[in-house]
């Protein structure tokens, strides 16, 4: 991803994630702590008088993702990757091990999904985009930073997930970078035309500009899933933050390029709060 600029609209190409949200149990709730944790504000996509709710949180105006409900499940955050083309994309994902868990269907005029499990039950989300193109504020304080698939089989998943969007992984020694080629050029060629210089000045790792997500061995009792990082200016203040707000931290940890927090929510979904903190700064 890159840091937010001032435009219209941000678009997603093909195979690149482009939007997050979660199902709560109660959705008053959520949207207190994520309002009061993240500064968000909500706007409700549902029409009056609907059974459930979709609320689109913002951040200075812009999209930054949803909090829907009442879900009778666990809570959980959901990460959804750009599709040209929900209906083919599900069945071609299908045709090489996925398993399709809701079948493509319309959200209003905002684009029209699908929701899926890879071969080692991990769910993710198609997203073919129309008046919603997706998250249009990212890696600012408040807003999605990346996800990344937690997985008790790298190599398979990988392939799975070459196959799929035409990723490409790289081992970069501290961690396991995914990239979709060309992303880099779309985003210079869009929103963002000073990415390369400023990666530059961080020393980012070669392709750092594609980058999308990030592969994460899974901890021995944890099943495979996609997580949800948010970016924050303080983790120390969001973790005080977030206990104030009623949020469990389920633990921190310092590497050489952030600062985390791992924090489940009041409803139950875990996410993780990254303070960006690149060697040269």
């Amino acid at each position: 991803m890159e840091r937010d600029r001032d435009v219209t609209d941000r678009t997603y190409p093909q195979g690149v994630p482009s939007w997050v949200d979660t199902e709560q149990p109660d959705v008053e709730a959520a949207t207190q702590f994520y309002g009061g944790l993240f500064g968000w504000t909500f706007e409700d996509a549902m029409p009056p008088g609907a059974r459930t709710r979709y609320m689109i949180a913002k951040l200075a105006g812009r999209d930054v993702g949803a909090i829907a409900g009442p879900g009778e499940g666990a809570a959980a955050w959901s990460t959804y990757v750009s599709v040209d083309d929900a209906d083919a994309a599900a069945r071609r994902l299908a045709s090489i091990g996925a398993t399709v868990r809701s079948a493509p269907a319309d959200a209003g005029d905002g684009g029209r999904g699908a929701v899926l499990t890879d071969p080692e039950g991990a769910e993710f989300r198609i997203w073919q985009a129309r008046r919603r193109p997706g998250a249009q504020t990212v890696n600012l304080p408040g807003a999605w930073n990346f996800s990344d698939l937690h997985t008790t089989d790298p190599k398979a998943a990988i392939a799975f997930y070459q196959e799929a969007f035409g990723w490409q992984v790289d081992d970069l020694g501290f961690a396991t970078m995914i990239r979709q080629p060309g992303y880099g050029d779309h985003l210079e060629a869009t929103v963002d035309p000073d990415i390369r210089a400023r990666q530059s000045a961080v020393v980012a790792p070669p392709g750092f500009e594609d980058a999308i997500a990030w592969v994460v061995p899974a901890g021995p009792d944890e099943l495979p899933h996609w997580h949800v990082s948010f970016t924050v200016a303080d983790r120390d203040q969001t973790v005080a933050d977030a206990q104030r707000l009623g949020a469990q931290i389920l633990g921190q940890d310092d590497t050489e390029w952030t600062r985390i927090a791992l924090i489940r929510d009041t409803g139950g979904a875990v996410f993780t709060a990254s303070q960006f903190t690149p060697p040269s700064g």
